[in-house]
């Protein structure tokens, strides 16, 4: 069944068109790999999913529930956009931790922050789960440091367990070793390679092809705002049918 539908997505900056009619579907438990150039529009389309952009015209679907549809707008308040994005976990490159509050505070704030809206949760549920999150992540030593007591890949992870803590139905990753190291990228990729293997339903904008290629289970070539080419990973990788995915894939 699919969890995720896109359907004729466009976005626009100014005059430049960054998303050109884009659609695909995706199923539960699939792991969705993204890749391209910088600039092809992979990041813009995490971003709409995620309702950080809106999308111009265009729907999206998850689980048979109309988040977005250009032809019958629906409401657009604050309250309702966040509502929308609680299908979703985003972990960022840049980790966005918040540096005043511990490791296990950073997964815990945002079902604390659900709770004042009245999305009742048990506190001492919230921080068990917290902790298991954190014990899956490697770091049940790592619960009470700061971010700045973290390396970055320890960061990193401190980030997928606080985007795992609202249970979202799709965790989208976008690059999520871009700002680390090649020893620190590893143990990130390792982290996300064991949610793959454990079915986690997740869509990864990454620059890492060898990852992609054994870690995905569909890949999505974006190239100047449109999906150039799209199948599993020896499709795409071994056996292009577009000329520019093979110029693309020539480089690495």
């Amino acid at each position: 069944m699919d969890i995720l539908e896109v359907k004729n997505i466009r976005k626009k900056f100014d005059r430049t068109e960054v998303l050109k009619d884009i659609s695909f579907t995706m199923q539960e438990g699939q792991a969705v790999s993204i890749i391209g150039s910088s600039g092809s529009g992979k990041t813009t389309l995490l971003r709409c999913l995620n309702f950080l952009e809106m999308p111009d015209e265009g729907v999206i679907r998850v689980k048979d529930e109309t988040l977005f549809d250009s032809a019958a707008p629906g409401s657009r308040s604050e309250a309702e956009i966040r509502k929308k994005r609680l299908h979703f976990g985003l972990v960022f490159q840049s980790f966005n931790l918040f540096p005043q509050y511990t490791a296990i505070e950073n997964v815990m704030l945002a079902p604390q922050m659900m709770n004042e809206e009245g999305h009742r949760r048990d506190s001492g549920e919230v921080r068990r789960h917290a902790q298991e999150l954190l014990e899956k992540m490697g770091l049940q030593n790592r619960m009470d440091n700061y971010p700045h007591q973290l390396s970055g890949g320890q960061q990193q992870r401190v980030a997928i367990a606080r985007a795992l803590a609202l249970q979202p139905d799709i965790l989208c990753f976008d690059e999520p070793t871009s700002a680390l190291d090649p020893e620190l990228t590893g143990e990130v990729l390792r982290v996300i390679r064991e949610l793959a293997e454990q079915k986690t339903t997740m869509i990864i904008v990454t620059h890492e092809m060898s990852f992609a290629r054994d870690v995905a289970d569909h890949v999505i070539f974006m190239d100047g705002g449109v999906i150039a080419e799209q199948g599993t990973p020896q499709e795409v990788f071994d056996h292009p049918r577009e000329e520019r995915t093979r110029q693309f894939l020539s480089r690495f």
